[in-house]
């Protein structure tokens, strides 16, 4: 153990590294330092975390305070900077999956971790996607006229800044910039260490894509787990944590911070095969939906099957068409007393490999508690031609996303004609389901008027009359709906002049 000590402090750290006081004096998490001033002073990466969040934030205003056109540009530009520097993202890529298997990292990890040819081209027409899309940036939800010439509407806004950790998928920074870049907010990454070379090297071509107006700074990128718990304290200048990873990762977040955190702990989805249903398009269905990419979250975990198939012979063609694709199954306790398959450890279990659980239930009901009790209300599928089943299990199923005959993996922001996602939701406040554009904004409120005061509410007439949100402001400036002739406002919907920003 090596100690520094004067008359006002000390400091012990450990003695088998040489420069162990140095590195603590920096700031370091190591060694312990006791200061009669210490109550007085920031940690070096406190400091450095909140600048990071502030640059964030001014970089995002300035933004916002770009024409939809000029936003439009930015997605485009980096689009084809992806494309461009394709070669050189896959390179380091493949050092880091070369890496991630010389150190045993789980397959199902490397499958996430690995860009596949055409990846890279695919990510960058979702971006260009998510360009043409409509600008999500000060949309009138609602226009109210609340008394004569008093107009307020509910507008959409950014959400500030945006702090992303997420594991193994080096897509998703990709995705989660580029959203973060249409709905005008700032970004914070933290991706796992496994992908460090594919992170930077994607970070450095998408920031160097962004005009000088804006800045780098829009897009800061986390590089030690260190710094995490330090941001995690920023609930001033951080909006939204959004977690993408294992149960222990989101949960570990939730417990550690004040900031609002938008996530799904798992992926345990069920597709239920009813006894209407069409055998060969079930077989169709669950073998897509587990085998199509077994360690995604929208991948299905279980299998229920009505009880009548147990008869029908329909549960042995079900079984022959998973196990002929590849796929190892586990038995809940009623499939496990009459067919010869493992019983299943756990039936709230996400495999994350080619591998399910396998139940029979007695009807649709049973089916529904089944996923309510054993579920993660993330996606879930019923496979049938009862259409009376069918509006049962998506009108009373609690979940995200509910599906009738279609496979759990369209739950996805680019097949949802989003763009891209940010991650998939299963809270219950904002937004639910993947996460695009829409969930990464929030709303206020602009209220216009021409010197009208409250005055103990004797000063003005209400009549909260409701009007067309879809229509230009213009019309109903000055109390009336004009006719032909108005009052024009000098400022559109986002508050910039008519005549530009």
């Amino acid at each position: 153990m090596k100690m520094m000590q004067s008359a006002e402090e000390k400091l012990l750290t450990s003695g088998y590294t040489t420069d162990g006081i140095l590195r603590a004096l920096r700031g370091e998490r190591i060694g312990t330092l006791f200061h009669r001033d210490a109550h007085l002073w920031l940690p070096v990466k406190d400091i450095s975390a909140r600048q990071m969040a502030v640059a964030a934030r001014n970089a995002s205003r300035h933004l916002q305070g770009l024409s939809s056109d000029d936003r439009k540009k930015i997605l485009h530009d980096v689009a084809n900077a992806l494309e461009a520097n394709e070669d050189l993202i896959r390179v380091e890529n493949e050092a880091d999956v070369c890496v991630a298997q010389q150190i045993g990292i789980p397959k199902s990890m490397i499958s996430r971790l690995t860009l596949k040819p055409g990846k890279v081209s695919a990510l960058a027409k979702s971006i260009q996607m998510l360009a043409d899309m409509d600008d999500p940036i000060g949309q009138v939800q609602k226009r109210t006229e609340l008394a004569d010439g008093l107009i307020l509407e509910k507008t959409t806004c950014p959400l500030g800044v945006l702090l992303i950790v997420f594991e193994s998928r080096p897509d998703a920074l990709v995705q989660i910039a580029s959203l973060a870049i249409r709905s005008g907010n700032g970004l914070l990454l933290k991706g796992g260490k496994e992908a460090v070379r594919t992170n930077a090297i994607l970070h450095k071509v998408i920031t160097e894509a962004l005009p000088e107006s804006v800045g780098k700074k829009l897009i800061g990128l986390v590089t030690s787990r260190d710094e995490i718990p330090d941001l995690l304290k920023l609930d001033d200048v951080i909006d939204i944590v959004i977690p993408r990873g294992s149960n222990k990762l989101v949960s570990e977040i939730k417990e550690s911070t004040k900031i609002p955190v938008l996530s799904h702990a798992d992926g345990v989805c069920h597709v239920y095969v009813d006894k209407a249903a069409n055998l060969d398009m079930a077989k169709q269905i669950i073998v897509d939906a587990k085998t199509d990419y077994p360690a995604a979250c929208n991948a299905m975990e279980t299998l229920l099957v009505h009880e009548e198939l147990v008869k029908s012979g329909g549960l042995d063609e079900l079984i022959l068409a998973l196990q002929t694709a590849g796929v190892k199954l586990y038995g809940g306790p009623k499939v496990t007393d009459l067919r010869n398959i493992p019983s299943a450890n756990n039936l709230h279990y996400e495999y994350s490999s080619m591998a399910c659980t396998l139940e029979i239930v007695k009807d649709v009901n049973a089916a529904i508690a089944h996923i309510h009790e054993h579920g993660s209300a993330h996606t879930d599928c019923i496979v049938t031609e009862d259409i009376d089943a069918a509006n049962v299990f998506l009108h009373q199923l609690d979940s995200a996303a509910v599906f009738h005959n279609a496979s759990t993996r369209f739950c996805d922001g680019a097949r949802f004609g989003l763009g891209a996602e940010v991650g998939i939701s299963t809270s219950r406040i904002h937004a639910r389901g993947p996460v695009g554009v829409e969930g990464l904004l929030t709303t206020r409120w602009l209220l216009r008027g021409h010197g009208h005061i409250v005055d103990g509410d004797h000063g003005v007439t209400f009549n909260h009359k409701e009007l067309p949100s879809d229509v230009e402001l213009e019309h109903f400036m000055g109390g009336k709906i004009a006719n032909g002739t108005v009052n024009a406002s000098h400022h559109d919907v986002h508050g910039n002049h008519a005549n530009g920003i």
